[in-house]
Parts: C-alpha cells; structure tokens; sequence
C-alpha cells in the first residue's frame, strides 16, 4: 500500500518514525470531527434524521452544526503547533499554497467526479464552493496571518473581521438599495454575492453554506483557534477556559443582533463554537495529555489521517448514491443496501438510518485503525 501512495501526487505518506511528538488532545478532537463529518453526512435515508444530525434551518445552533466549525478551530490550533518554530519564507508559503491547493483541487474533484462516462459533470450546473475549498482557503489565509504577524495583531485581525463582517452584512445597504437582511434571502449580503458571482454553480438556487463571505466567518474560527493552539503550547489550560467562557458570553449576548447561525457563519457563531471547541480541547487535554487517560484515545485513528478518510468518505458515498445494480427497480448501491440490510420492521426509519450511518463511520473507524497500525500517514 505504501508503494502504491507514492505515486498519488495529491498526498504524501508519513512514517510515524519521522513525525514531530503530537498532542493526543489535539489528534483526538480532530478525530472527533471527522467522524461526526461522516455521520452527519451519511445517513440511511435524509427523509428520516434525528433532528441533532441536522444542522439548523437557518438561526440556530444543533449537534451537526458544530462539526465544521469545531474541525476548523481544529486546523487554527494545527497551525499555530505546526508552524511555531517555521520561518516565515519562501519555502514555508510555498508549501502553504501547495497545501491549500491541492485541498481546493480535491473539493472540485468531489464536485465534478462521476463513476461512470463521461466521468465529469456539466461544467453549466457544477458547484463550485465546498468544504475541503472552503477549508483549503481557510487555511491559506490564517497560514499566513500566523507566520506574518503576533499575538496581538492576530487579535486584531480576529476582532477585526468578526466586527467588520457584522456591520458589513448588517447595516451597508445592497447594489440595489435595499437594505440588508439577516434572513434567508437575496436582499442578505451573503447570499446576494454567492447568487451573483456563482450563479447555477450553489449547492442551492439561492445560497450555499460554503459561500465567498461568510468565508470571513470561516477565517475568524481558524484564528481563534491559533490562538488557543499558542496557549496550549504554553500549558495555560486555565486561560483557555477564562477565553472560552468570555466568548461564549459575548458570543449568546451578540446573539440577540446578529443570531448564531452557521450557513451565514455569523460572528456570534465564531464566538460560541469556538468557546465551545476551546473548553473541549482543554477537557481533553487534561484527560489525555496530562492524566495519561486511554479512554476515548481511539478517535485519533480519524484524527491522524483527517483529510484522506474525509475525501474517501465523502468519494465512496457519491459512487454509492450515483451507481445504480442491475436487479428490479434499479436501486442504488446505498439505496440497496440500505433497504436490505437496515430497514425492518422492529426498527423505526430514523433507527435504521443511523444505524446505517454508524455503520459508514465504523467502516471508516476500521480503515484509519489499519492505516494508524502500519505507520501510514496521508498528508495532503
């Protein structure tokens, strides 16, 4: 398998031999992430979802909707122990845009891939924003805000784009005059520039949760996170927590103006998931890293090979969905599977559709326990 890698020019294998020491903490609530990325995004049948494993209709804050911002925060705090000894010079950005690349070429992949002839959709309907383009971009951009600036400037920065996000989409009147709207139309700023610049290529006519500014949102999560990453560098386990506790005040108290709400990636949603994330992180490192605990430790076999049983996941459902058997009705490969094996009688739909969704991830538990063992570590 190992021989095979090398020659994917999308990713590289790491032995675990040449890899810097890692916190436990830190692979373990990537883990978590990715394996709630794959819950949430798999289940038996959307028609019949617990309501957690949704994410909100618009305001609102459930289960689902913290995954992404939660793996973004995650990528800040990788940022900020990854780069903490790296000169800020041309090797450095170009191994940065070399990443941040080749995740933005893997999103476009997932979007335009399809297992059969011709093998690429439409350009005319093919989305174009997505989460690994929105993580790729994300990471481009704080990369570089943490090797170009300090401490204080990066919470400038942060402060910055969550105040400026907020009076930009709240308060500066649309091309057209209308004043803006924090609902669910094309007089909001977010959703009047995703219309206008991506057109037919949205993952709905008139929004898309992964859009162009609430990208800024996506930005300030990431930031927050190298800043808790530096503190958790330097062992301030309490100042994590006195941070977190401060921004989820402020985070429910903005909420009254600017509503939590994560297709908009609102500031008050920066705050509150990032609070979140933060008082997680410092439980788990306290857990794992400072009381040796072993329990729980398991989620590092998703968290040490992120991206890769992202992409497989996301990769294989697609093909699931889309490859239809040659048996009465034509069904999918995941419609087959699904009405065969968890659909009965004793089960309610919503039962048998989790259960297929746990089935996907522990799958997926099994592959990264076989990568983890061999010392397989797919970098992209």
């Amino acid at each position: 398998m190992c021989d095979l890698l090398k020659f994917l020019p999308l990713l590289s294998v790491q032995p675990k031999s040449t890899m810097k020491q890692r916190l436990l903490s830190v692979d373990v609530l990537r883990g978590i992430t990715i394996a709630g990325m794959i819950l949430v995004n798999t289940p038996g049948t959307w028609s019949a979802v617990y309501p957690p494993l949704l994410h909100a209709d618009w305001h609102g804050l459930t289960a689902t909707d913290l995954v992404f911002p939660f793996f973004l925060f995650i990528v800040g705090v990788s940022i900020a122990i990854a780069y903490e000894r790296k000169k800020a010079d041309a090797k450095t950005f170009k191994k940065i845009v070399s990443r941040s690349v080749k995740l933005i070429f893997l999103g476009f992949f997932l979007a335009a891939f399809l297992p059969f002839p011709p093998f690429l959709k439409d350009f005319e309907t093919l989305r174009l924003p997505g989460v690994l383009q929105r993580i790729g971009l994300v990471f481009f951009i704080s990369a570089l805000v943490y090797l170009y600036t300090n401490t204080r400037k990066q919470i400038v920065i942060l402060g910055g784009l969550m105040v400026g996000y907020f009076i930009w989409i709240k308060y500066i009147p649309l091309p057209n005059g209308h004043l803006p709207v924090l609902e669910r139309s094309l007089d909001n700023w977010a959703q009047y520039i995703d219309f206008h610049l991506f057109g037919k290529h949205m993952w709905k006519t008139d929004y898309d949760p992964e859009g162009l500014l609430s990208t800024l949102g996506a930005v300030a999560s990431c930031i927050f996170g190298i800043l808790m990453g530096k503190l958790l560098l330097q062992k301030r386990v309490r100042d994590m927590v006195v941070f977190a506790v401060i921004a989820l005040f402020f985070g429910f108290v903005w909420h009254m103006s600017f509503p939590i709400n994560k297709a908009l990636w609102s500031s008050s949603f920066v705050l509150v998931t990032g609070g979140l994330a933060t008082l997680l992180l410092a439980a788990l490192y306290y857990w794992f890293d400072v009381q040796q605990r072993t329990l729980g430790a398991s989620f590092q076999f998703f968290g040490t090979n992120p991206i890769a049983l992202f992409f497989a996941s996301s990769f294989m459902a697609k093909c699931f969905y889309l490859i239809t058997l040659p048996v009465e009705g034509n069904p999918s490969i995941h419609q087959f599977l699904f009405e065969t094996l968890y659909v009965q009688d004793f089960l309610s739909l919503k039962t048998s559709s989790l259960l297929y969704a746990l089935s996907v991830v522990a799958f997926y538990y099994i592959l990264g326990y076989i990568l983890y063992i061999k010392r397989i570590f797919i970098k992209v």
